[in-house]
């Protein structure tokens, strides 16, 4: 996923603090996130760079700078350079950790993964904050395709002058200025390096020479190697163009406006100290600049040179491309202290970040004529497979972004569940015994006057006969938020000192208006687990719910779900007790149960609250047959023996439908509707997964990760080409496509009940399909006739 993120520091300055705002947002969309905090005044923070600036700027390097005199009578050492560089990142990170300042980084640590592709952009008009070395942050440092740009704070977007042109080469305007010293030879031959382009060299030009080139032609990027620095009292940037001429980029302003209007993307100062020309050069918004923050060595600036071209020129992003340069000058730091510190891009907020592929204006024309030798099939062959190169990448790219959306969630849940239900019936889990109150359970209990589904009288003799048989653990999935009945003393006394009995209470949750229901009042906190449920959008149950952490105002405070609770008590009686790995994650025994994130599989989207998993259905052809069951009058008529409960998970909940504890599931009835459980078969279910995974290594549901789905995809959406590309009959296209489509399924099904994985299968079948129409379409289009 591609990232922008823009880091706006406003007024303020070192002995006040500064003013942030946070913005966290998806590539050419409106920010999702904003969020404002603050960098606390920190007067050490600058005073430490400016020593080390000092420092580095004395040492006797050969770099390209003019009019930067050395301060100090002896040189210090590049060791003690080093060491300065050292102490300022400590002081540095540990400014940007300032307790003011944890929102936003606690704000990036929650929405960027480490696979993002993320552009971060510096917005500031202290010139004292752009100097700093921001990519040293160490937040930065843990994303490995992240990279931060600086932006001055007002910008916009250049309205181009479009000119009509037939080239297919890159437009290079290549300016070497001053080269007293240094060496800019080795930078023209790396430049002649590049494929497909055009370069103009101006070799110590005069300054009319300059402006008629920038005037006259189109360029797309303007490279500048020399001598170059800036003046700190106005932040004006000065290049040397030649041994007895220099310009500032306003003394350039005219032809500079016009070379961007003509479509100048890019310009790169590969001299000393050039903030000041990004500063300006701002102004007249062209898209991107680099620059070196420093006084940069002669080598350090050719060998950054030959990296950043040899990466950009691979087709990565500029910005991908500076990071991967500015990390491999690493290896000169022995020389060079603080090699990396220097190169920087200066971005226009209003304009994409560029890639070598967008600077060539028009694709190298097809020959006229092909060769009257060269047979039909094979040319219509070679025309698909190119198209389908294409098409495949881009039919897959828009799924996938169309999939994020969520617009595929209910077909990918549809077809979700019936590969679920035509999975292998198993055996009911012996390990469980559910009794159920019925209805006429209830009618039977109405001399009682319970308050409920279940009487004191009744759930006193219940727990009587249920735990003369010594049953592991007994869950009550019922509410009872009202206290025992004065005459029933020993069934409160049961509630509150009995080991094996856990109650059950609901969560509050303000956003649905549900006030939760209190836990009863003889169990204690430590025997509760709460019956909330996580429901998709459809109203159906494929997830369960394992831990929240209940809202302060709550009646209910139990952080774990009943069936977890249940399932713990159990899984302990056989050495298993839950453990976190180090990223948070459950384990139980060998099994690490990762929580489901807001996309996941089909998933795009979901409110991923608490700690969650995918419901894996013990398969059957009910959900109800999930463990042996009797009913209250069953078992209070004396029909329960000891083995049924002995050792046993006992989960007691009611099936009368006048209290509504229904749940949607995956199944059908026979009529062909979605099958509604009572709760308390519900948390059989869940109970079952958990037991299973630890103890007979029944695999949990899981998913593959974004990547591997993007390739699955990409991979049915090629099929879909080929086929196209070399079977030209309709027929054979047909059966060909319909023979995928089965194959597809049944792979998705085998993946399922094989390894337990949701694989994409909507998302694969469209881009098989709709690759292979685009691809018909051009090639009647294009061979007709």
């Amino acid at each position: 996923m591609d990232k922008l993120i823009i880091l706006k520091l406003g007024e303020g300055n070192f002995e006040q603090g500064f003013t942030v705002t946070l913005q966290i947002g998806d590539e050419n969309v409106r920010p999702t996130v904003e969020i404002t905090g603050e960098l606390p005044p920190n007067p050490e923070i600058l005073r430490d760079y400016h020593r080390w600036q000092s420092i580095y700027r004395n040492l006797r390097l050969p770099s390209r700078p003019i009019g930067l005199a050395k301060q100090l009578t002896q040189a210090p050492s590049l060791e003690y350079c080093q060491q300065v560089s050292e102490e300022f990142k400590v002081s540095f990170n540990t400014w940007l950790a300032s307790d003011s300042f944890r929102s936003i980084r606690e704000k990036l640590l929650e929405k960027l993964m480490l696979v993002d592709n993320i552009r971060m952009l510096l917005q500031t008009k202290d010139l004292r904050l752009q100097k700093f070395p921001w990519h040293l942050w160490d937040l930065l440092e843990r994303y490995p395709q992240a990279e931060i740009a600086l932006s001055a704070p007002a910008y916009e977007q250049v309205n181009l002058n479009r000119i009509a042109t037939t080239s297919d080469k890159v437009k290079i305007l290549a300016i070497l200025g001053n080269s007293q010293g240094i060496d800019t030879k080795a930078d023209q031959a790396l430049l002649n390096l590049l494929p497909n382009t055009d370069i103009t060299f101006l070799v110590e030009p005069q300054c009319l020479d300059l402006t008629d080139q920038l005037w006259e032609q189109n360029w797309q990027i303007l490279f500048f190697a020399g001598h170059s620095s800036t003046q700190e009292t106005d932040q004006t940037g000065k290049i040397y163009i030649n041994q007895t001429e220099s310009l500032t980029i306003s003394q350039l302003k005219y032809a500079l406006k016009k070379a961007v209007e003509r479509g100048l993307k890019l310009a790169i100062f590969n001299s000393c100290d050039g903030l000041g020309l990004a500063w300006e050069f701002a102004d007249l918004h062209i898209p991107q600049i680099i620059v070196m923050r420093e006084p940069v060595p002669d080598r350090v600036a050719q060998q950054f040179l030959k990296y950043f071209l040899e990466a950009f020129a691979r087709g990565g992003s500029l910005y991908l491309a500076v990071r991967e340069a500015r990390e491999r000058l690493q290896g000169l730091e022995n020389q060079f202290p603080c090699a990396t510190w220097l190169p920087a891009i200066f971005q226009n907020p209003a304009e994409m970040p560029l890639n070598w592929g967008e600077l060539f204006r028009n694709p190298p024309n097809l020959p006229a004529s092909l060769s009257q030798t060269t047979p039909v099939r094979r040319t219509t062959n070679r025309l698909g497979f190119s198209l389908i190169l294409l098409t495949s990448m881009v039919v897959t790219g828009i799924l996938i972004g169309v999939r994020y959306l969520g617009v595929l969630q209910t077909l990918e849940l549809s077809a979700f569940d019936q590969l679920v239900r035509l999975r292998p019936a198993e055996k009911p889990d012996s390990r469980l015994l559910v009794i159920t109150v019925t209805e006429e359970d209830v009618q039977a209990q109405k001399p009682e006057k319970p308050q409920g589904s279940l009487s004191d009288k009744s759930l006193a003799k219940l727990l009587e006969k249920l735990e003369a048989y010594q049953p592991q653990v007994i869950g009550l999935d019922i509410y009872r938020d009202y206290p025992v009945d004065k005459d029933y003393p020993a069934l409160a006394k049961r509630m509150r000192k009995s080991d094996r009995f856990v109650g059950v209470c609901q969560l509050s949750d303000s956003q649905a208006g549900k006030p939760g229901v209190k836990p009863p009042p003889e169990v204690s906190s430590h025997n509760l687990g709460f019956s909330d449920i996580a429901v998709d959008s459809d109203n159906v149950v494929r997830r369960q719910l394992l831990a929240l952490t209940p809202a302060p105002s709550s009646p209910c405070t139990a952080p774990y779900a009943l069936n977890v609770q249940l399932a713990l008590r159990y899984l302990y009686t056989k050495g298993i007790r839950l453990q976190f790995t180090p990223d948070g994650a459950w384990q139980l025994g060998k099994v690490t149960f990762k929580p489901i994130e807001a996309h996941t599989g089909g998933y795009q989207g979901v409110d991923a609250f608490g700690h969650q998993i995918l419901l894996n259905y013990r398969s059957s052809p009910s959900p109800e047959a999930i463990a042996p069951s009797m009913t209250l009058q069953q078992v209070l008529r004396g029909k329960l023996n000891a083995d049924a409960v002995k050792g046993k998970i006992v989960i007691i909940g009611t099936t009368a439908e006048t209290f509504g504890d229904y749940w949607l599931t995956p199944y059908i009835t026979p009529q062909g509707k979605l099958q509604a459980i009572p709760g308390v078969f519900l948390q059989a279910q869940m109970v079952s997964q958990l037991l299973s995974a630890a103890l007979d290594g029944k695999p949990l549901l899981w998913t593959w990760p974004l990547w591997g789905e993007v390739i699955w995809v990409w991979g049915w959406s090629f099929l879909g080409g080929l086929f196209t590309a070399y079977l030209h009959r309709f027929i054979y296209l047909s059966l060909a496509g319909g023979i995928a489509i089965i194959s597809l399924y049944v792979s998705c099904f085998i993946f399922l009940i094989v390894y337990s994985c949701w694989v994409p299968l909507i998302p694969a079948m469209l881009a098989l399909v709709v690759n292979s129409l685009i691809a018909t379409t051009y090639l009647n289009m294009k061979f007709k006739n």
